[in-house]
């Protein structure tokens, strides 16, 4: 029986991938960097940010060792963008209320900082309806890796077989798969609707 949903946010609740880009593409320019708008979504989507400012100090695109000032910038400019991207969806608010009236759990599961991801669901009006919230600096070891999703499964006692995992980017998916929880594949926000979980009888019914 399935006992809890957990859902990525970006791109799944919230329209935000491309306010990261946004935000991390400002920040890189101040050192003369820059990720393409399709490179973004074919490779960095769904990394968190010191995952591909790492990426790109690799790759010899950015100086090794700006790190953490790059980030710290990136991440002020999250902050300022994040009303103009996390409106309220009452599509997605209706959805959320009625997956609680079925009995499910809900988790938000999210390579985005704890303090990013709060400010992003309470800016879209659904940080109320979680009962657990994990963001990519409670864990060592971020999406794709399965850390954060273990965790999740752990703080909320439950089998992977007992859950169902929302996500839309491959790094998010393979996070999921890996934890060994059931995935739902979409491909944006507009995917994201009470009827992805037509087939879920409520807990206990």
């Amino acid at each position: 029986m399935i006992k809890a949903i957990l859902f990525d946010l970006d791109g799944v609740l919230v329209d935000m991938p491309n306010g990261h880009y946004e935000a991390l593409n400002r920040a890189l320019g101040l050192f003369g960097a820059a990720i393409e708008l399709e490179e973004h979504y074919n490779s960095f989507n769904g990394l968190s940010s010191r995952k591909k400012i790492q990426m790109l100090e690799e790759s010899g695109r950015l100086p090794v060792g700006l790190m953490e000032t790059v980030n710290n910038i990136k991440q002020k400019y999250t902050k300022e963008i994040i009303p103009k991207y996390c409106i309220p969806n009452y599509s997605k608010i209706i959805m959320l209320k009625e997956l609680k009236r079925r009995g499910f759990a809900l988790a938000c599961v999210s390579n985005s900082i704890r303090e990013t991801l709060h400010y992003m669901l309470k800016s879209a009006q659904l940080f109320d309806h979680f009962d657990f919230i994990i963001g990519n600096d409670e864990v060592k070891k971020t999406k794709p890796d399965p850390e954060i999703y273990l965790s999740a499964l752990q703080k909320m006692n439950l089998r992977p077989e007992e859950c169902v995992a929302v996500e839309d980017a491959p790094h998010g998916i393979a996070s999921a798969k890996a934890s060994g929880v059931k995935v739902i594949e979409v491909r944006d926000v507009q995917d994201v609707d009470i009827s992805l979980f037509d087939d879920l009888t409520e807990v206990g019914g």
